[in-house]
């Protein structure tokens, strides 16, 4: 692997700037009019911190397990997200993984788009957003998006260091997952093997993000990640201290304020439709930052194509689903609309 040394240099950079050029000469046009109408508006959002659980507490006896497993429901029902210390994932873990992605980001970016590279599946590699017809929908970012299976595969030509780190970070994320999506659903009085059946390495994938620098004067008006949903049951979150992250709380947008010792758990689609709507799969963004970069590394936690999603209690909100049918329903409601529609179409 090619190591080359910070800063990032223009060769590794997506060609943002290039690519959607007739989108930000838009923009410019439009901030004009807008300003030459008095019309500007600054919107500031409060930074929070989301509900913090110590499920160290989970390893205490009985009465701590069952007022832990609690307040993770309440979090699941009231926000959608929730952030968990005493998680079990060491620093170095978290401090290896930063360290290997960055080189990983750092390199040319036409290498990163040759499928060969790292010999990981075509599309493994994303950036932008190709299906954006205005700013709104354009995400300024780039990511790996890796199948847990493929960094153990002795096909993926992945460097040592990185297959380690990707390794000991998918192992130990994954356990939270598993053992807090179970603890959810026992909540709610099923001790069902599902998840653990059907959740497995070649299943769930891990994604690491970088949110490069948005230098443009249309920075206000460009997401690092466009608002959505997650098509998953579970995501486990660490980001580093630059923050960005909003979510939708009492229908408006609040600021995630960044614990990087924390691991930020939310609740996905899939966990909303299995939980009867009990559950809430939340509506969240990144936003840029003008002079920073940022980094996470993200766990889903993902059936089968052939799983099938069904509500845990009648009457049912949703329909019978399978996997496959709800993510084709996604990317054609993606390519026709510009965004995801998601659960709604799957209503009763």
């Amino acid at each position: 692997m090619i190591k080359i040394q910070l800063p990032f240099s223009m060769e590794s950079e997506p060609p943002f700037e290039e690519a959607y050029k007739a989108l930000l000469e838009n923009s410019i046009e439009e901030e004009a009019k807008m300003s030459n109408r008095g019309n500007q508006i600054v919107v500031m959002y409060e930074e929070c911190e989301l509900p913090l659980i110590d499920i160290g507490r989970l390893n205490m006896g009985e009465l701590e397990r069952k007022e832990c497993k609690k307040e993770m429901a309440r979090a699941s029902q009231e926000w959608g997200f929730f952030q968990v210390i005493n998680h079990g994932v060491s620093s170095k873990i978290f401090e290896d993984m930063r360290s290997e992605q960055m080189q990983v980001f750092k390199q040319p970016f036409l290498l990163k788009t040759n499928h060969r590279y790292l010999n990981l599946a075509a599309g493994c590699y994303r950036w932008g957003t190709p299906t954006a017809t205005c700013l709104s929908q354009l995400s300024w970012s780039e990511a790996f998006h890796i199948p847990l299976s493929d960094i153990s595969s002795s096909s993926a030509a992945l460097p040592t260091s990185l297959r380690s780190a990707m390794g000991q970070f998918a192992a130990t994320v994954s356990e939270v997952g598993q053992r807090i999506v179970e603890l959810l659903a026992e909540e709610m009085g099923h001790e069902s093997r599902f998840f653990k059946e059907n959740c497995v390495p070649s299943t769930c994938y891990i994604r690491m993000n970088r949110y490069p620098p948005c230098p443009t004067s249309s920075q206000s008006q460009i997401f690092g990640l466009m608002p959505h949903t997650d098509s998953d049951f579970l995501t486990i979150l660490h980001q580093d201290q630059v923050g960005g992250l909003q979510l939708v709380k009492d229908g408006g947008w609040i600021a995630v304020k960044p614990n990087p010792e924390a691991l930020i758990v939310n609740i996905g689609d899939l966990l909303q439709a299995w939980s009867n709507g009990v559950y809430k799969s939340v509506q969240h963004r990144v936003v840029t930052n003008h002079k920073l970069e940022r980094f996470s590394t993200a766990y889903f936690l993902c059936p089968s194509y052939d799983a099938v999603i069904e509500s845990c209690v009648e009457p049912s909100l949703y329909r019978k689903f399978s996997f496959r049918e709800f993510r084709l329903q996604v990317q054609e409601d993606v390519q026709k609309l510009g965004y995801k529609v998601g659960l709604p179409r799957f209503l009763v």
